[in-house]
C-alpha cells in the first residue's frame, strides 16, 4: 500500500459518519456482551485513543446496568519524560475518567503505568551511561513504553487467561502501520479483531482502523466527551503543537491537518527535533518556560558523541568492528574498509554533566512555569537514588558525587536509603587519589580495587574477591593506547589462526588466550 493510497481513503459525509458510529456502537455492544474476556484500552490522551475510548464509553453506557459486568481497563504509560503539557493533560483526564465512571456506574478503571526505576531514561543515560538512543541502539522504547504496558496486560491474562486489547490504530497513520495491519488481517477471527503478535492469548480490536484524520476530529468535535473532558481543549493543544499554528478539519486531500502533531518524549533523539514542543514555545509566549527542555534535548544529541564516551564497552573490554572506509569529506572509498573500536558508555565527567543540567532545568522550570506546573519533576528522587547506587556500587565512583551536585544545584540535602555509610572513602580522599595517580586509567584501577575491597569488607565470607580483583586489572590496568593496541593484536592473531597462517606454537598461544577469555566470560 502506497502513501497516496492511504491518504485517499474515501471521505465520509457527516451522515455517513453517523451511520458508521451507529454500526460500531452495535458491534462494540455485541462484542462486549459475547463473553467474560476483560478489555484493556490503550489510552494516550491523543486524538485517536480519545476517539476510541469515547466510542467504547458511549456504546457501553447504552447497555442496562446489569449487563455492564465486564471490567474495561484504561491504561496509560507515563515514560517520565513525556511532554509536560501533554502529561498533565493525560493525568487530569485519568482522574476525571475515574470520577465519571463511578458516577455513571461504568465498569471502567483507569491505570497510570510507569517504567521500573532501573529501566527509566535517566537511569539508563546518566546512571549506566547508555549513549543517547539512535537507529542501531534504540534502547528506550521497550523499557519506557512497551514493557510497562505488557506487564499489565500479562497480569490480566494471568488472572483471566485472555484479554482483548482495544487500540486507536489507523491505516491512514503511515505506510508502515497500514502494511503491518494488513498482514494481521489474514489471521483475523472476525472483523477488526486481530491476533496480538507480541502477547499470546490476547486479541487486538481496532474500531477506527479505516478512519481518516479529519473524521477523527469531526467525531470528537461533534460528539460530547462522556467523561466530562473537553475535546475542544484537545484540539487546541494539537493546534498549538503545529508549526503554523493551524489545525483545520480536513475537507479534501489538499487541506493540511494537525494529525502530524506528534506528542512524545521530550528527550527523544530518534527524531531531528521535537517539533511539537518547539511549536508550543513558538506559538505561545506563556510556554517559554519549556525552553530548558529543548536545550537538554540538543545537548544529548547523539551526533558526534564519541568523544564523550569511554573507548571500552560497558563491561570494560575493547571491541572492534570493520566498516566501509570514508575519506575526510565523508565520501565512501570503494573497495576499502577500516577497523575502528566501538565506543562504550558516557564517561564520568559527562554523566555528572547531564545530571547537573537536568537538575538545573528542573529548578528553572519550577521557578518560571505557571502555578499548575510549579512542582514539575524532570527526574524523580527514586531515579536519583538508583543513579547514585549505580555510580557507587557498579562504577566504583566512591567520591559519591550525586549528593554534592544535588546540593550545589538545588541548595537542598539529598536523602535516600543509601545514607552515607556505604562509602569507604569520600570526596576529599578521591581528590587525594586523583593527585597521587595523575593518570586517568591508574586512578580508575585504584578506585575499583579499593571499592571492591570495601564491598567485601562487611561480608561474612569473602569468596570471589580474588576473581573480582582480577577483573579490575583486566579492564583498567592498561592505558587507552595499550588497550587499543592489544585489541588490534588479538584481532590479527585470531584472523591469522582462522586462516591457518600461524605456527603451531602461535596456535597454542592463541588457544591459551581463547581458553582464558572463555573462563573470564564464564565468570562474568
Amino acid at each position: 500500500m502506497t502513501q497516496s493510497q492511504i491518504s485517499l481513503f474515501p471521505p465520509r459525509t457527516l451522515d455517513e459518519l453517523m451511520e458508521e458510529i451507529d454500526f460500531l456502537t452495535k458491534e462494540i455492544q455485541e462484542l462486549y456482551c459475547l463473553d467474560a474476556i476483560p478489555w484493556v484500552i490503550g489510552y494516550s490522551g491523543g486524538k485517536d485513543s480519545s476517539a476510541v475510548l469515547q466510542l467504547i464509553w458511549n456504546a457501553i453506557s447504552q447497555l442496562p446496568p446489569e449487563k455492564r459486568t465486564k471490567i474495561i481497563h484504561v491504561i496509560t504509560t507515563d515514560t517520565l519524560v513525556e511532554n509536560p503539557i501533554v502529561s498533565a493533560w493525560v493525568k487530569n483526564s485519568l482522574k476525571q475518567i475515574k470520577i465519571a465512571a463511578e458516577e455513571q456506574q461504568m465498569p471502567i478503571k483507569p491505570h497510570l503505568l510507569t517504567p521500573e526505576v532501573d529501566q527509566s531514561f535517566w537511569v539508563g543515560l546518566i546512571g549506566k551511561g547508555y549513549p543517547s538512543p539512535r537507529g542501531k541502539f534504540r534502547w528506550c522504547t521497550g523499557r519506557l513504553k512497551i514493557d510497562p504496558s505488557n506487564r499489565f496486560i500479562r497480569d490480566v491474562i494471568r488472572n483471566c487467561n485472555e484479554t482483548i486489547l482495544v487500540l486507536g490504530i489507523r491505516k491512514a497513520e503511515s505506510v508502515r502501520r497500514a502494511t503491518g495491519m494488513k498482514k494481521l488481517e489474514a489471521k483475523r477471527v472476525r472483523d477488526r479483531l486481530s491476533p496480538n503478535a507480541s502477547l499470546p492469548n490476547s486479541l487486538v480490536y481496532s474500531p477506527i482502523e479505516d478512519w481518516r484524520t479529519d473524521e477523527v476530529w469531526l467525531y470528537l468535535m461533534q460528539w460530547k466527551n462522556p467523561w466530562g473532558y473537553s475535546n475542544q481543549d484537545l484540539f487546541t493543544m494539537y493546534r498549538g503543537a503545529t508549526a503554523d499554528n493551524e489545525c483545520p478539519l480536513v475537507v479534501d486531500t489538499s487541506t493540511p491537518s494537525c494529525g502530524n502533531s506528534r506528542f512524545g518524549c521530550w528527550v527523544c533523539t530518534m527524531v531531528d527535533q521535537d517539533k511539537s514542543l518547539s511549536a508550543m514555545i513558538q506559538n505561545d509566549e506563556e510556554k517559554e518556560w519549556l525552553q530548558p527542555l529543548l536545550d537538554i534535548r540538543k545537548e544529548i544529541d547523539p551526533e558526534n558523541d564519541r568523544t564523550k564516551r569511554d573507548f571500552r564497552r560497558i563491561y570494560g573490554k575493547v571491541e572492534l568492528f570493520e566498516r566501509k572506509a570514508y575519506d575526510k569529506n565523508g565520501k565512501e572509498v570503494k573497495g576499502e574498509t577500516e577497523v575502528i573500536n566501538i565506543p562504550g558508555p558516557y564517561t564520568k565527567y559527562w554523566r555528572e554533566y547531564w545530571l547537573k543540567m537536568v537538575l538545573e532545568a528542573q529548578v528553572k522550570v519550577r521557578q518560571n512555569a505557571p502555578q499548575e506546573f510549579n512542582d514539575i519533576t524532570l527526574i524523580t528522587q527514586e531515579e536519583l537514588s538508583e543513579i547514585r547506587r549505580i555510580w557507587l556500587e557498579e562504577k566504583h565512583e566512591f567520591d559519591d558525587s550525586l549528593p554534592r551536585i544535588y546540593r550545589e544545584v538545588t541548595g537542598e540535602t539529598f536523602r535516600d536509603n543509601l545514607g552515607t555509610g556505604n562509602t569507604l572513602l569520600g570526596i576529599d580522599e578521591w581528590s587525594i587519589l586523583e593527585e597521587i595517580c595523575q593518570d586517568e586509567m591508574y586512578l580508575e584501577l585504584m578506585a575499583k580495587l579499593l571499592d571492591t575491597e570495601r564491598q567485601y569488607y562487611t561480608k561474612l565470607k569473602r569468596v570471589g574477591i580474588y576473581n573480582d580483583l582480577e577483573k579490575c586489572f583486566e579492564t583498567s590496568s592498561r592505558s587507552k593506547e595499550e588497550a587499543m593496541a592489544n585489541a588490534y593484536e588479538k584481532r590479527d592473531l585470531k584472523k591469522a589462526a582462522e586462516d591457518g597462517n600461524i605456527s603451531v606454537i602461535e596456535q597454542l598461544s592463541w588457544a591459551n588466550f581463547k581458553f582464558k577469555n572463555a573462563a573470564i566470560n564464564q565468570e562474568d
